[in-house]
């Protein structure tokens, strides 16, 4: 009797090498590994993860579920390697099961591919906007003396960042995205870390930030955002990358709607403090960034 293996996970019973469907799903190789990642709860360790694992040739989809803190992966051969490199991320990633891959998830990992065209060239429009729009909110923040534009323009270069490696690793190995990653990182930390000083030598002696220029900056830069979401909206359903740049954008929407509201408190009170106190919100949301992408390991 033929002994048949649940995965390519090292179980004891392997497959009988003179069954002719044992050797042909070896050769093939088509798993679905389902991985439990602890402290996977959002974008940031999803492209973390991308990142670290693009260099795996055998892998053919990833599927991301951040609310329930899980990853699929249908891939080719054996699982251990994936697994390994999952551990070196801290994240607490751990393998659930291992099984043969249907054949129509595969057809559907397969007609994906067809998509990508469509998806690096919508990731590059959304580069663009990111990057023409961190130039315009920093020149403005600093001119209007408001650290909100000035870390608002910083959530901006962090989302240019990420399409910008989402491009780049492709057709590179993964020790080169992890160093660009790394580069990248360091940049938003010292930028971060910036804003932060600032935001604490204007707490110490005092700001007058300018609202209406607050307020309307913010205004083109939520413009900016939404048409952004749109650009997004017919990929959202496709690849778990383009999901996480919906979400991407979605926050900075409402970080923009926080900056409008904070330059409308600093109009009708006289006073910096709602300025500075969402510049610190965000200062520390893109310092957490930097951090998650500094923790990637090659």
């Amino acid at each position: 009797m033929n002994k048949t293996c649940g995965g390519p996970c090292g179980c004891d019973a392997k497959p009988d090498t003179d069954s002719d469907s044992s050797t042909a799903s070896a050769a093939s190789g088509k798993w679905v590994s389902v991985y439990a990642v602890p402290k996977m709860d959002c974008p940031s360790e999803e492209r973390i993860i991308r990142l670290a694992l693009n260099g795996f040739d055998e892998i053919r989809k990833l599927s991301f579920d951040l609310s329930n803190r899980q990853l699929e992966i249908i891939h080719e051969g054996a699982a251990e390697p994936i697994t390994s490199k999952l551990a070196t991320l801290g994240l607490g990633a751990s393998l659930q099961k291992t099984q043969a891959a249907d054949p129509e998830a595969i057809k559907a990992s397969e007609n994906s591919a067809a998509s990508n065209a469509q998806e690096s060239s919508t990731l590059r429009v959304l580069l663009g906007i990111n990057a023409f729009m961190f130039v315009v909110e920093m020149s403005a923040g600093l001119i209007a003396q408001s650290t909100g534009l000035i870390a608002d323009s910083l959530d901006m270069f962090a989302d240019a960042l990420v399409y910008a490696l989402a491009l780049f690793a492709v057709g590179h190995g993964v020790k080169m995205q992890v160093r660009a990653a790394h580069m990248a990182g360091v940049l938003q930390l010292i930028l971060a870390l910036g804003v932060l000083i600032e935001v604490g030598r204007r707490f110490i002696f005092g700001s007058e930030p300018e609202s209406l220029m607050m307020m309307a900056v913010a205004f083109v830069a939520l413009i900016a955002n939404v048409g952004c979401l749109l650009l997004i909206s017919k990929h959202r359903e496709g690849g778990a990358h383009m999901k996480a740049s919906w979400i991407f954008s979605a926050n900075d929407v409402v970080i923009n709607i926080g900056v409008i509201a904070a330059g409308g408190l600093v109009a009708w009170t006289g006073s910096s403090y709602p300025d500075l106190i969402i510049g610190t919100v965000v200062g520390l949301i893109v310092l957490n960034g930097a951090r998650r992408i500094l923790a990637l390991k090659a």
